[in-house]
């Protein structure tokens, strides 16, 4: 019986140390900071988030994440209760995104700010402020990785079009062009040849003709210098000119007005001649009889005025 008794007490001490020890530690563990409640709503794949998954702001640990669940008013969307340290700047401009913990895939909710300075966002747990979601860096890989993918669809339908038989024979055709031409650039030299051999006979043309033309120049200077010499023939021409002036100066002075006159009697003469004429045409028996009498004007003897 004693045996038995000792065993029962070693027993109860045992249970008893246990629960003791297991007491002891949920009073050291227990989290005595103050925490604010938050919520993020959000239609994003949660992967790896779990309850009790860390919370840090700016990669610093400021609380957990307390329940995840489906938001029941709206289908699909996804409700995450967070408990956050009060003393962290939840502002009306931080956002959370997923980050996951090194090679163990671990996620954590991760906060951040787009500036420093905005007002606090005030939470309580009658009112629960929600905090906006942001694609984490994996979102944003998948999602560019899926767009990568589709421009690489597209440039590889885009080659498979270019490589078509069709194409070949074209590309093929325009190489078998472009060697053509090459070929034909190739003679080019060839037939530039001959008029290259000729080029030195003809700077040797050139420079005689640039000889004779300097030769030409100098002799034209000496002519010119000659002309305009003192006594020399431009100096005469400009005399002979002067006198010709001279001559018809006095032409225009002297011989004009004799000239006039001879002119105007000749002028007078010819009026006699054709009216004797027109005289003579009208009465030929003028030259036997002579010319009709006058008739006489008004006031003279004889005058008779013309009846209608």
């Amino acid at each position: 019986m004693e045996n038995r008794s000792h065993a029962l007490m070693t027993g109860i001490f045992t249970i008893a140390l246990l629960v003791a020890a297991a007491l002891a530690g949920i009073w050291f563990n227990r989290d005595r900071a103050k925490t604010i409640p938050y919520e993020i709503v959000t239609t994003q794949s949660m992967a790896g988030l779990n309850p009790q998954a860390t919370v840090r702001y700016r990669g610093l640990e400021v609380g957990r994440v307390e329940d995840i669940s489906f938001d029941p008013r709206v289908t699909g969307q996804i409700l995450i209760r967070l408990s956050v340290d009060t003393e962290t700047p939840v502002t009306t401009t931080t956002f959370a995104s997923l980050g996951y913990q090194g090679v163990t895939g671990l996620a954590f909710l991760q906060l951040d700010d787009d500036r420093t300075g905005s007002p606090r966002l005030a939470s309580s747990p009658s009112a629960v402020a929600r905090i906006p979601m942001r694609p984490g860096l994996l979102d944003q890989i998948e999602q560019r990785g899926l767009a990568i993918l589709e421009k690489t669809e597209h440039i590889t339908a885009s080659l498979d079009k270019l490589v078509s038989p069709e194409n070949q024979q074209t590309m093929l055709n325009a190489f078998d062009s472009i060697g053509k031409t090459a070929a034909a650039y190739g003679e080019i030299p060839k037939r530039l040849q001959p008029a290259l051999d000729e080029l030195p006979g003809l700077t040797r043309k050139l420079d005689q003709t640039a000889a004779s033309v300097n030769t030409l120049a100098t002799n034209a200077n000496g002519m010119v210098t000659k002309l305009q010499a003192p006594d020399g023939p431009v100096e005469r021409l400009n005399s002979a000119i002067g006198s010709l002036q001279g001559v018809t100066s006095s032409l225009e002075t002297d011989a004009l007005p004799h000239i006039n006159d001879v002119t105007d009697q000749a002028r007078s003469t010819l009026r006699a001649v054709k009216r004797t004429a027109e005289s003579f045409s009208d009465r030929p028996q003028s030259i036997l009889f002579g010319g009709p009498k006058a008739q006489p004007g008004p006031g003279e003897p004889g005058f008779a005025a013309p009846t209608k």
